[in-house]
């Protein structure tokens, strides 16, 4: 049995990989700035060790690591910025370093190791190459975009108007990955060190076009659902940095080998868009209050 501690636990994917550690019998130091909130007390029902951590409060790092087996570590640019990020990222790993940690899984984002231009990957890139000197052994952990964030956002605002509005030309593949899955891999990475230390991996569990998310969309929620592309200049009035992306998705776009990994890691579960799709509460989400993503 190990002792993993888990940065971002109240999130979506800190939250994922503890459920997935407790579910396979490992202690869980589920880190969080807030032990309070909601999120952290039901870690806490379900067994986790909640403590106190705070990215810019080293002592708060220090005492949380301190006799671990394992981190699993993630940041965000998304509320501070991405020169924040890898300030706390870098502040993490060195704290991770000098608790003498076994092993580090740091989630990052899939191709931000090929120069994309795009600031929240550029920034996930450079906490990877620092994680590198950090001595300590690791592996990284590259999602593909996010299922999740179906249910937020443009994608609710535009379902209330029988459109799945998305920022890229219909014909144009993306692969995509819920949270749960990205926790059961993290987990699988932590649990068989061995086998994944000192690798890079960019996972996702499904492919669609653009067109093929609103078929799906159409079919779970009932809705008579079609494609509409936002044009990019609209998104870059909102974020630069998720125009980059959006140009990125829809030009070189995100290759991941979805079969290949299905095949060498079946354990994970990999959910499809439509089955994951079809578990959600869709009725529940488009009648809750619209809100900008």
């Amino acid at each position: 049995m190990l002792t993993i501690a888990v940065t971002g636990a109240t999130g979506a994917q800190g939250g994922a990989t503890a459920r997935a550690l407790l579910a396979a019998g490992h202690r869980v130091r589920a880190l969080t700035r807030d032990p309070a909130a909601p999120a952290a007390a039901a870690l806490g029902r379900l067994g986790a060790d909640v403590r106190r951590a705070d990215f810019d409060d080293r002592p708060s790092l220090d005492a949380a690591l301190a006799g671990a087996d394992s981190l699993f570590a993630v940041t965000t640019p998304f509320g501070t910025d991405t020169a924040t990020e890898v300030r706390q990222g870098r502040n993490l790993l060195d704290a991770a370093a000098d608790a003498r940690l076994g092993h580090v899984v740091l989630t990052s984002a899939a191709h931000a190791d090929r120069r994309t231009g795009i600031p929240h990957y550029d920034s996930k890139a450079e906490i990877e190459r620092h994680l590198a000197t950090t001595g300590i052994p690791w592996t990284v952990v590259a999602p593909a975009a996010f299922m999740d964030n179906f249910t937020t956002g443009w994608t609710l605002e535009g379902l209330r108007e029988n459109t799945f509005a998305w920022p890229m030309p219909g014909d144009r593949p993306l692969t995509l990955i819920p949270a749960e899955d990205i926790g059961a891999f993290a987990a699988l990475a932590l649990v068989c060190r061995a086998e994944f230390t000192g690798r890079r991996i960019d996972i996702a569990s499904d492919e669609l076009t653009a067109v093929g998310i609103a078929e799906v969309l159409a079919g779970v929620t009932g809705l008579p659902v079609g494609h509409h592309e936002v044009p990019l200049a609209q998104v870059r009035t909102h974020s630069h940095d998720l125009a980059a992306m959006f140009g990125y998705f829809g030009t070189t776009g995100l290759d991941v080998d979805v079969s290949a990994l299905r095949r060498a890691h079946p354990e994970v579960g990999w959910h499809t868009f439509a089955g994951w799709a079809a578990a959600q509460d869709w009725p529940g989400l488009l009648a809750a209050p619209a809100h900008a993503s």
